[in-house]
């Protein structure tokens, strides 16, 4: 009996497999953009879901550029009707996907006007290197400041901290 059971159970498990291969999915309004890298949006005209962007790092708030990365996520999203493609769920309890309004993928847009960086701890997406190349090579977005200010946000961060003690 328990053989059966046993089997009734990993035979349940197997079927499930097809269903967690498949990226969870989100559609709603943004309604809300905390900075370059993250939004809220509205699920079912009721649940807020506060999404960071995958794959993407825009500049902080006091960072240089982060007001007007700030501002390219709204123009690109805020208000607007979008998709959202769960990666995973951040340590700030944050979901964390590829976001699109329309056809537009906003990370890889992002990306190729100069206002966030390819996060290369987590990113997965090899296209994402050429746009920053391109954005770079261009001098789009945060690409047209000195280099000297030009830091990578995940460093920015860094340094914040070290200095906090």
């Amino acid at each position: 009996m328990k053989k059966v059971i046993g089997l009734v159970v990993a035979l349940g498990a197997l079927l499930l497999l097809p269903l967690l291969a498949f990226p969870e999915e989100y559609n709603g309004r943004v309604v809300g953009v905390s900075d370059g890298d993250t939004l809220t949006l509205l699920v079912d005209g009721k649940r807020q879901v506060k999404v960071r962007l995958a794959e993407i790092d825009a500049p902080e708030g006091g960072q240089p550029y982060g007001n007007r990365s700030k501002q390219e996520l709204s123009t690109l999203a805020f208000n607007k009707e979008a998709r959202v493609r769960v990666q995973d769920t951040d340590r700030y309890g944050r979901t964390v996907g590829r976001v699109f309004v329309g056809s537009v993928d906003v990370s890889a847009e992002m990306i190729r006007r100069g206002a966030a960086w390819v996060f290369r701890k987590y990113a997965k997406d090899a296209s994402l290197f050429k746009l920053e190349e391109e954005a770079r090579g261009d001098k789009r977005g945060l690409w047209s400041l000195p280099e000297s200010e030009r830091i990578p946000p995940w460093e920015w961060r860094r340094e914040k901290r070290s200095n906090q003690f």
